[in-house]
């Protein structure tokens, strides 16, 4: 499959250059970017949640977790980890599990980690198990810069955030 089309046209219509990356097939985000040799903290990962207001897509570095109270607070909202089989169909160009960081794209609301927009390059699925999409650090930005961002994660290796 290579690049979902949904997420190739979207990144078209905003003018973005992006590089296609091949590896070998992976699981999980953080296991993409050892498969890739990028930095898992460049990889940002995609979860979703949602409450009964509908879903939200927190966007993250793949060796980060989730800190869905932060994310409650920042937004105002009341979410839970969503399970595969209810967003399965808003992303039916995508291999299950293979869930784009633009939620954008798909129609969906996103918040982002402060983290990503300091790191040099950004790395996201691209539908598949097999392939991530390189955006600038600057396209990145510009791509996530009218949505909300906090600290929204802690680092896996760390147990806090840093800086």
């Amino acid at each position: 499959m290579a690049i979902a089309q949904t997420l190739m046209a979207y990144l078209q219509e905003q003018g973005i250059r992006y590089d296609l990356m091949e590896h070998r097939h992976t699981e999980t985000a953080v296991e993409s970017a050892h498969a890739a040799n990028v930095p898992p903290h460049q990889v940002a990962k995609a979860v979703v949640l949602c409450d009964d207001a509908g879903f939200v897509l927190g966007v993250l570095p793949a060796n980060h977790s989730l800190e869905i109270d932060w994310v409650n607070e920042e937004l105002g909202r009341q979410l839970e980890m969503a399970c595969e089989k209810e967003f399965t169909e808003l992303f039916a160009d995508c291999e299950p599990g293979a869930v784009p960081a633009l939620g954008e794209a798909y129609g969906l609301k996103v918040i982002w980690d402060d983290e990503l927009g300091y790191t040099s390059d950004v790395y996201i699925e691209a539908g598949d198990h097999e392939h991530l999409i390189w955006l600038d650090r600057h396209d990145f930005r510009k791509l996530m810069s009218s949505l909300p961002h906090s600290i929204i994660s802690k680092d896996n290796e760390v147990g806090c955030w840093k800086y």
